[in-house]
């Protein structure tokens, strides 16, 4: 499944083949196999690491000799940015990347990180298999990605190393880190909390040596990548919930037999509905884990402060007719 990392990211892909209407079960095998690479960032203790093994494996499987797909992990092709645009030109076949990651190519994608959107887990799984976000997939063809299916990434929260953040004033001045993306750093400018953005790889040093003061995300990070371990206060406000998104290159997608993207939305599917129920009982069990072995205090808070604060960042997002359609499509959902 993994090789060596390409000099000079040389990846090329041999697209072969014609599409024909039936769509077996699998593939009869042909003398040529296409090589798709996929690249991520992640260790192999994150669930979406397991999740992207499984989706390549079935794809593999089911089509014999015709398709390999290939991952690279640990960030070994770039960030997120950089896989993207390398996915934009066809280097990259795939990529798993945050939404917020997204954003800076499509604004529309925007919106998942929008603080509240989502008023529980069951109203974003609605929206993220609804028609809204399937057009939202097909709309990427116009800067050259084609989005396959997402997985759940959790609720976003505070976790700080020295003290638990119960109300918004306790986040005055603190370095946060945040993904770079201009609208979570708004989300933590309108909490008071001072927007830091970092790689997610530096996020463990920076805590350790007091170049931040906290981060937000979910739980699961406490124990995949070892936050906990620095980290000892983690407080349920919830801010945001931005998913995961697979993600072709439209190049590499058109290059395919009907027959072979049928197999891939398929399997991403499936390893979509295995994953999300792989994160609920990592997160269970991560919390256990970061209580009694990393000594990580957890606590409710109020949350109704913390929405009133950012509530005029997704009013002034509604400015945008496209990202308003989008808003009022996710509340219908409610």
């Amino acid at each position: 499944m993994k090789g060596k990392v390409p000099v000079a990211l040389g990846i090329s892909i041999l697209i072969i083949g014609s599409a024909s209407f039936a769509i077996p079960q699998i593939i009869e095998a042909r003398s040529e196999t296409k090589t798709l690479t996929i690249a991520h960032i992640h260790n192999d203790s994150a669930p979406v690491y397991q999740s992207l093994e499984d989706f390549a494996s079935g794809v593999n499987e089911r089509t014999t000799d015709n398709l390999d797909l290939e991952i690279y992990p640990n960030g070994a092709l770039g960030d997120e940015r950089v896989m993207l645009e390398l996915v934009q030109t066809g280097v990259i076949d795939m990529v798993k990347v945050n939404a917020g990651a997204l954003e800076s190519f499509d604004p529309s994608f925007s919106v998942f990180s929008l603080p509240y959107v989502f008023s529980d887990e069951e109203h974003f799984e609605r929206v993220m298999d609804s028609d809204t976000v399937q057009q939202m997939y097909e709309d990427l063809a116009d800067i050259g990605l084609k989005g396959i299916t997402y997985f759940d990434a959790g609720a976003r929260s505070f976790y700080t190393a020295n003290n638990p953040i119960e109300k918004p004033e306790d986040l005055s001045g603190l370095k946060i880190r945040v993904m770079t993306n201009k609208t979570s750093i708004e989300t933590m400018k309108l909490l008071g909390a001072a927007p830091t953005p970092l790689p997610a790889s530096e996020v463990y040093t920076g805590l350790q040596q007091g170049v931040i003061d906290g981060a937000e995300s979910s739980s699961i990070a406490l124990v995949d990548a070892n936050h906990g371990e620095v980290a000892k206060y983690f407080s349920y406000d919830e801010h945001t919930r931005i998913p995961d998104f697979l993600i072709m290159s439209d190049q590499t997608w058109n290059g395919l037999t009907e027959e072979e993207q049928a197999i891939i939305e398929e399997e991403a599917k499936a390893s979509t509905l295995e994953h999300n129920e792989r994160w609920k009982d990592m997160i269970d069990e991560g919390v256990v884990q970061a209580e009694e072995e990393m000594g990580v205090t957890f606590n409710e808070v109020d949350q109704e402060p913390f929405r009133e604060l950012v509530e005029p960042l997704v009013q002034e997002s509604r400015e945008n007719p496209q990202i308003a359609e989008i808003l009022d499509a996710f509340s219908n959902l409610e």
